[in-house]
């Protein structure tokens, strides 16, 4: 017995998307939200995305920062590109970023707002680049920063303005750079910082390397890379760890300011600029009033 026809034929495709608990259009549309293809509008075209925020675009050879980042990023895999120089507002969009990896780029410039729309930012990797300087303020948008690598550049000096004030940041890598002390005061102003990587620098024994030699006998570290962390006394080919200088080692080196003290000083320049600027324009007075009567007078001598 056959079976009836409205059964064994097969209804039409319209009927069919009509009568499906779920659109066609809505399942494809999920799947490629979720699939970590680029297909997402949320995804950089040259990128692969994957849930929870990811955006991996390592090794593509991208010469710039993507300019369509979202707020759902979360993770901005970079490293291994072409990326030379960060302009200001080089993230714009991703506010709500968490980790940034910008390894192995060739990176020889960093604008001073280049992370300031980044104020969530934890993790930041910076090395093996080609950093030379960094200008002032350039991490002081990063107040939620833990970690930040530098290691792998150029840096011969790293002012205390560059990283302004991170009260979260608890570990820093300077470690295969140009170092030959740190600035004062740049280590004062990182309180959580337990972690601090500093290898493979040409550190050298001297008044300079005051503050870092107190942050280390304050913070001990493992015997085996305490010993890697040795100084070049000037003059000498003599190498010496980094925490072999007591306080009394410095005694002879001038002491820094305090705060109290460098507050006056700021105070005083600027009063005591101007007091000499009025001595010397009274002086001068002086000295204008002065010069007629006199040569007045040798006139007179003269041709009396």
């Amino acid at each position: 017995m056959r079976s009836p026809s409205f059964l064994s034929r097969r209804p039409p495709p319209m009927l069919l998307l009509l009568l499906s608990p779920w659109p066609l259009w809505a399942q494809s549309s999920t799947a490629a939200t979720f699939s970590g293809t680029p297909a997402t509008p949320d995804c950089p075209e040259a990128c692969e995305c994957a849930p929870g925020g990811l955006v991996n675009c390592s090794g593509r050879a991208l010469p710039a920062v993507p300019a369509d980042l979202s707020r759902r990023v979360r993770a901005l895999l970079l490293d291994h590109n072409r990326v030379r120089a960060l302009p200001p507002g080089a993230f714009v969009g991703a506010g709500t970023l968490l980790r940034l990896d910008l390894r192995e780029n060739g990176l020889r410039w960093v604008h001073a707002r280049a992370f300031w729309s980044l104020g969530a930012l934890q993790r930041l990797n910076l090395s093996d680049n080609q950093l030379e300087a960094l200008a002032p303020r350039t991490f002081s948008p990063l107040r939620a920063l833990r970690s930040l690598s530098l290691a792998g550049n150029r840096l011969a000096r790293l002012e205390p303005a560059a990283l302004g004030a991170l009260p979260l940041l608890h570990a820093l890598s300077l470690q295969d750079n140009e170092l030959s002390a740190l600035a004062p005061g740049l280590l004062a102003r990182l309180p959580a910082l337990h972690a601090l990587h500093l290898r493979g620098n040409p550190w050298t024994c001297g008044c300079a390397l005051r503050p870092l030699s107190s942050w280390l006998r304050r913070h001990p570290r493992p015997a085996p890379e305490t010993e890697t962390l040795l100084c070049v006394l000037p003059g000498r080919q003599t190498l010496s760890p980094l925490t072999a200088f007591p306080d009394a080692a410095f005694s002879h080196c001038p002491q820094p300011l305090a705060p109290r003290d460098l507050a006056v000083v700021y105070v005083l320049r600027p009063i005591s600029f101007l007091a000499s600027l009025a001595a010397c324009l009274a002086l001068g007075s002086v000295l204008t009033a002065c010069l007629p009567a006199r040569v007045n007078k040798q006139h007179r001598q003269k041709f009396s």
